[in-house]
């Protein structure tokens, strides 16, 4: 019997078990893809730390890219053996959100890859795992091969999530403020200037986190200098810090008519202070973005693909680390010290 290793989490404050199970063949639409490099995305450390629940016990990590080894009946054939990015969601293709609203990633009967328990369906449900099952409504994209593991582990969250998130900015514009230096701000600044923004703004509470933006076409801002740009002197405002606090200084530099996304404030502590005084009388637009429809993920690898010698990606992602170091790169991530840590669950054990 053919076996996958995994590490189960059981609850905050509660050790990982590490734990083999079985790998069933793939049933009619789904992929079997045996992991190459996962990634540390921030609401895995919040799952961690209690911040958001999931039922356990479950194989967290949904930012991944592996190879595919097997597909069941109605997935083509030739995808075996390929090096695979896939959509951190399925959906059923049927619902009004999936057929109607645009919006996929609101399915009514919505699968999320590190958020299942391992009772659900085959158990091979996270990344955190030597492989993983795709469900029949995941869409698999191969990857180029200028495309590196570490470049495309992190595309199907916080890239494929910037690419839906600037898709309204498109036509380009004048000055655009990102607040939150992570790796969703630097990937709004590269697609920010791609699409023809003059200026990028980058704020960031921590200096350090500002180290990389100019290398990613944004020019930091410190938080004291981010106060003190002009009332009403930007076109749009991204939040992808995760911190309500700051939504009335971008509302405060959004000029009449701009247009402020929210990002990163999936949380339930993200209660905001502020008046609708003061959306109305700028006619501010108001935007929430929360995952992706399967095209931003495409569209987002095929920008990594015409940029991969553009920007330091590798500066983004750590040297991987084996699963069975899995809880000491959770400790690395919560210091902040990359972007995204990165494990290899076939490096030596």
């Amino acid at each position: 019997m053919l076996s996958a290793t995994a590490a189960l989490f059981h609850g905050p404050g509660r050790p990982l078990e590490f734990r083999r199970l079985r790998i069933p063949n793939p049933g009619p639409g789904e992929v079997l893809v045996q992991i190459s490099l996962a990634t540390i995305c921030g609401s895995d450390l919040h799952t961690l730390d209690g911040r958001r629940t999931e039922p356990t016990p479950c194989i967290l990590g949904h930012e991944a890219v592996g190879r595919v080894v097997a597909v069941g009946e109605g997935r083509e054939s030739s995808l075996i053996g390929s090096r695979v990015s896939w959509t951190l969601a399925d959906s059923c293709g049927c619902c009004p959100a999936c057929r109607l609203w645009d919006l996929p990633q609101k399915c009514d009967h919505l699968f999320k890859y590190g958020h299942a328990a391992v009772e659900d369906g085959s158990g091979l449900n996270g990344c955190y795992a030597s492989h993983v099952l795709l469900r029949a409504g995941t869409r698999v994209f191969p990857l180029p091969d200028r495309v590196s593991d570490a470049m495309a582990a992190p595309a199907n969250c916080a890239l494929a999530t910037m690419v839906a998130a600037t898709e309204p900015l498109a036509s380009g514009g004048g000055t655009a403020v990102i607040q939150g230096a992570g790796l969703l701000g630097l990937y709004g600044c590269v697609l920010l200037k791609s699409l023809g923004w003059q200026r990028v703004l980058v704020s960031d509470r921590h200096p350090a986190r500002l180290a990389l933006v100019s290398e990613f076409g944004g020019e930091p801002l410190s938080a004291e200098a981010a106060t003190a740009l002009p009332q009403a002197s930007v076109d749009a405002v991204i939040e992808a810090c995760g911190d309500p606090s700051v939504i009335p200084e971008g509302i405060r530099m959004l000029r009449p008519g701009g247009g402020y996304s929210w990002v990163g404030m999936v949380h339930p502590e993200s209660r905001l202070a502020l008046t609708g005084e003061a959306v109305i009388r700028k006619c501010l637009t108001l935007r929430g973005c929360h995952n992706y429809a399967p095209r931003h993920l495409e569209a987002g690898l095929v920008f990594l693909d015409r940029n991969a010698t553009a920007h330091p990606w590798e500066k983004l992602v750590s040297p991987p680390r084996p699963l069975t170091e899995l809880a000491e790169a959770f400790r690395l991530a919560a210091r902040g010290e990359w972007a995204r840590v990165s494990i290899r669950p076939d490096l030596e054990m």
